[in-house]
């Protein structure tokens, strides 16, 4: 069963997923990032300028397969062709079409008041299947991912 952990309370929803994905590339982990076409537009555009010194590999679904099998992490609207399903960072505003497919999946949840309605509602759908999730609270730990 996929295992699934929930990251509430972030400040800056996109940046946190920078360093969460920065995180999982120095890990050697291979990561799908679902959202809506503009979240990912934006969140590739800040990997690109995310840090100086170190570079998160990544590419879009549009990619070349070559490239889509060779990156460590995939942006994409849709789970049904990733070529990996290690972890899923779910940025979107619904469930992910296929996240059962994926080892572990990680739901990002920021403190707007719409992101918050949201998380919930994916919260209770994870409960309502018996998933066991595991809570990371920003606001107790600080938010460094």
């Amino acid at each position: 069963m996929t295992e699934i952990a929930f990251h509430f309370n972030v400040p800056d929803k996109l940046a946190y997923s920078c360093r969460l994905l920065r995180k999982a590339y120095l890990s050697g982990a291979r990561v799908a990032v679902t959202a809506e076409p503009d979240v990912l537009a934006e969140l590739d555009a800040l990997l690109w300028r995310f840090s100086a010194a170190e570079f998160v590999p990544h590419c879009t679904a549009s990619a070349p397969a070559a490239t889509l099998a060779a990156t460590p992490i995939l942006l994409t609207e849709s789970l049904a062709n990733c070529p990996h399903h290690e972890v899923l960072v779910n940025l979107g505003q619904g469930i992910a079409a296929g996240f059962e497919g994926f080892e572990r999946c990680i739901e990002v949840v920021a403190q707007r008041p719409e992101d918050i309605k949201d998380g919930r509602g994916r919260w209770k759908h994870y409960i309502a299947r018996g998933y066991a999730l595991t809570r990371h609270d920003l606001a107790l730990a600080g938010s460094a991912a």
